[in-house]
């Protein structure tokens, strides 16, 4: 009698025992259905599609991320789409810097390029600017760019203006470039016209000293016309490409001759004409290079601090889309773990 009251109390206690666990089992998996549909209602409102695929054998495998994942692929690692939104974040920083840094500069450039305006009108009233003169001898073309990049099409639109010039003088004419960026570029159009190559002019603030003895490389070649090209700056977002003529004083004798500008209507005292009109072709030489010179430093700073506003808003959009798909295949590996974990608990289940 003994034997079989033990018996049965152990096959009650046994019972009881699995009756408590199909209970835990069916509690966990209406939980476990409770945070898959609050996960899937989570994705749905962030915008991603994810559908659950049976797999071989009727096991359901883990949800696909329709727009994120590249065809073919089931997943995205999530370590690739870190280290990805670390480096968009860094190159955000460098541009929002280097805008920081033009737009400082920008002030200070501006007021230097509009007060040496005031050494070029008179010139222009004296002597005029006569661009379509016809000379004897080889014409000199004067691109002037900046000497780093990322500062937009300003450097592309004064090589633009030396091909045109160029083909205007027969395709001969003798090129002496200023700016690194424009060596890059007319070197490989024109490699055998180009005379000498200034470079670094804007490593230190621009003075007119400076500037005189690039006035000197330049006179020296002797050139009866020189075309100096350079943007003219207008606003932060505008700039004009423009094209300064400085005739030597051969030339300027004979357009004061033949009438095309006002020298002729003022009284000239002092040294004879010959020597007096060179001084004016050098000391205009000086002058609208000085000022050609500040204008497109000025111009490149505008262009600069533009294109990192854009380059930055361009880096934030991909940073939230990154940033959306990170989260996206966060989302899809939570609900494959949720998936496994009901599958075996169903599968528990199956077998009990």
């Amino acid at each position: 009698g003994e034997t079989l009251t033990t018996t049965l109390s152990s096959r009650a206690r046994r019972s009881t025992s699995i009756a408590r666990d199909m209970s835990a089992s069916q509690g966990f998996r209406r939980t476990a259905q409770s945070a898959l549909r609050g996960a899937m209602a989570q994705g749905s409102s962030a915008g991603s599609r994810m559908s659950p695929t049976t797999a071989i054998g009727g096991a359901p495998f883990a949800a696909r991320e329709c727009n994120a994942t590249p065809f073919g692929a089931r997943s995205i690692s999530l370590q690739a789409v870190q280290i990805r939104m670390k480096s968009v974040g860094n190159i955000q920083k460098i541009t929002k810097a280097m805008k920081m840094v033009a737009a400082s500069r920008l002030k200070g450039a501006e007021t230097r390029a509009k007060q040496s305006r005031a050494l070029v009108q008179p010139f222009v009233r004296l002597l005029g600017d006569t661009p379509a003169v016809e000379v004897e001898g080889e014409t000199l073309v004067v691109p002037i760019t900046s000497d780093k990049g990322l500062c937009g099409g300003i450097n592309t639109t004064v090589v633009k203006y030396t091909k045109v010039l160029n083909e205007m003088n027969g395709g001969v004419a003798a090129l002496d470039v200023i700016g690194e960026k424009a060596r890059s570029q007319i070197a490989r159009l024109y490699p055998k016209q180009i005379n000498d190559v200034i470079v670094d002019t804007t490593k230190q603030p621009l003075t007119f000293a400076t500037v005189c003895g690039i006035a000197d490389t330049i006179m020296s070649k002797n050139a009866p016309k020189t075309h100096l090209i350079y943007n003219r700056f207008q606003s932060a977002i505008a700039f004009r490409p423009t094209v300064a003529t400085i005739l030597s004083n051969d030339e300027l004798e004979k357009v004061a001759e033949e009438g095309v500008n006002a020298f002729d209507t003022y009284e000239i005292e002092g040294p004879d004409r010959s020597e007096f009109l060179l001084d004016l072709a050098e000391f205009k030489m000086g002058a609208l290079l000085y000022n050609a010179m500040l204008e497109n430093n000025t111009s490149e700073l505008g262009s600069r601090m533009q294109s990192m506003e854009s380059s930055s808003k361009n880096a934030g959009e991909m940073l939230n889309k990154l940033t959306l798909l990170y989260n996206r295949t966060r989302q899809a590996a939570i609900t494959t773990e949720l998936i496994e974990i009901i599958s075996g608990a169903s599968a528990l289940e199956a077998e009990k």
